[in-house]
């Protein structure tokens, strides 16, 4: 069986959501293993957020496109800006940023 990490999508307090990622088919630092990643991928947010908007892939198409390789930090500071996240938005963040053990409860296996 080999594992591999799907992260819920982050959901913030004040309603914004965003699927961030990072494994092997991802756009993101380092690519695959168990991090810790320091550029992620963003998918699919919830709405136009002016500081993603530099990795967009489609800008004309903000809600509807990826981000490739978005720094944490910046990921970090969007989640501020919406006024945090939820314990499962805390800890998808814990694994990213640290990798290792954070990331076996995000495990799928096949």
């Amino acid at each position: 069986m080999v594992g591999y990490t799907r992260f819920p999508r982050i959901e913030c307090n004040d309603g914004f959501s965003m699927s961030v990622q990072s494994h092997s088919g991802a756009y993101c630092t380092p690519r695959g293993g168990d991090g810790p990643w320091t550029h992620v991928e963003v998918g699919f947010p919830s709405e136009r957020e002016g500081l993603l908007m530099e990795w967009a892939e489609d800008a004309e198409r903000p809600t509807e496109t990826v981000y490739g390789w978005v720094p944490l930090r910046v990921i970090k500071a969007v989640i501020a800006r919406h006024s945090g996240t939820n314990d499962e938005g805390r800890a998808a963040l814990r694994a990213i940023e640290f990798g290792g053990s954070f990331l076996d409860r995000f495990k799928e296996r096949s």
